[in-house]
């Protein structure tokens, strides 16, 4: 027992005729193996999202890449893992690996790696996770949003192109719904909902694929646009969805394209349409943050805090909104 303790191993002896012998425990990557076969059924039976699965496998292979980079092996026991496991692979990520990282991207791939560590710990594979004290800085690293001047720039940007029309469109979609990829890839004419007495149309998503909760927004004149223009288009009839979306991948690469010829000095991603349209809730509607929350389908406010910042144009029009309640037209203050 005190041997296991040491080897950060499970204390439980099991007894086999006149043997003691551990309880067979799994590597690092049979342990990833074992994770990915469990969220593979419940993705199956909808309980988990297939895009998330796919980054679970992604994550696998950066596992493997890491093990033979740093331990000139192919995998690893789970007792050999150490605090500095966590510091390596961050450093790996970001610094050693062909295909680099960014912090945030890299700090996501070890959260992961605690994930699995917590199930061995659960399973009492380990008597403790060994990185759980690790902290991903820069996690709150900010993503600025596109500025409505920019999002303009790229709708009345006239494209002869046919495929970066339709990216485009779909874009700009996103950057007023702030749906993600993977929801207006599989939005259909079903997701219209009317609601009110002005049977007003919303588009209602019932479980985002991220998250599985409901997202819902008012359809905008803008989008309305969008939705008409692809109505009777053959791909659109024949697969039954909203909108001609690309695959994930050809979809970001033509968006590198469309920020060249909109003149964006930036690179345009899903991800930060959806920040925009964050934005544009938040600051430009002023929609309060509980709303925001809502449309965008998040389960927590401190992920909305994440999408939207409060800017300081939105503070000066609460203020000259209501400084008349403190102070008289001369700007003398009132009596009390």
């Amino acid at each position: 027992m005190v041997r296991n303790a040491y080897k950060n191993a499970p204390l439980h002896l099991e007894k086999i005729g006149k043997r003691t012998t551990v309880e067979e425990i799994p590597t690092l990557l049979e342990l990833s193996e074992y994770h990915l076969a469990e969220f593979a059924e419940l993705a199956a039976i909808g309980q988990h999202s297939k895009a998330t699965l796919r980054q679970w496998r992604s994550s696998q292979r950066k596992l493997k890449e890491f093990i033979s980079f740093e331990f000139k092996c192919s995998d690893l026991l789970l007792s050999e893992i150490e605090f500095s496991f966590a510091q390596k692979l961050f450093r790996y990520l970001t610094i050693k690996r062909l295909k680099k990282l960014k912090a945030a991207a890299a700090n996501k791939q070890i959260k992961n790696a605690k994930k699995l560590l917590n199930l061995a710990e659960a399973n009492g594979w380990l008597l403790k996770n060994p990185i759980e004290k690790y902290r991903c800085k820069g996690d709150e690293a900010e993503i600025p949003p596109l500025e409505m001047e920019e999002v303009g720039a790229i709708w009345k940007k006239k494209i002869d192109i046919l495929r970066l029309d339709k990216v485009r469109d779909a874009f700009v979609f996103q950057c007023f719904t702030g749906f993600a990829y993977q929801d207006i890839y599989a939005l259909t004419p079903q997701h219209i909902k009317k609601h009110g007495v002005e049977r007003e149309r919303w588009l209602v998503n019932k479980e985002r694929g991220k998250t599985k909760v409901t997202e819902m927004v008012p359809v905008l004149p803008i989008v309305d646009e969008i939705i008409d223009k692809y109505k009777d288009d053959p791909y659109c009839r024949f697969k039954n969805s909203l909108l001609p979306v690309n695959s994930n991948a050809k979809y970001n690469t033509y968006l590198k394209e469309l920020a060249d010829i909109c003149g964006i000095g930036r690179e345009l991603n899903t991800h930060l349409a959806c920040h925009t349209f964050a934005d544009i809730m938040l600051n430009v509607l002023e929609f309060p943050l509980e709303d925001v929350s809502k449309m965008l389908g998040h389960k927590s406010i401190r992920t909305t805090q994440r999408y939207a910042r409060v800017k300081k144009r939105r503070i000066g029009n609460r203020m000259n909104a209501v400084k008349g309640l403190l102070f008289q037209a001369d700007g003398q203050l009132k009596d009390f």
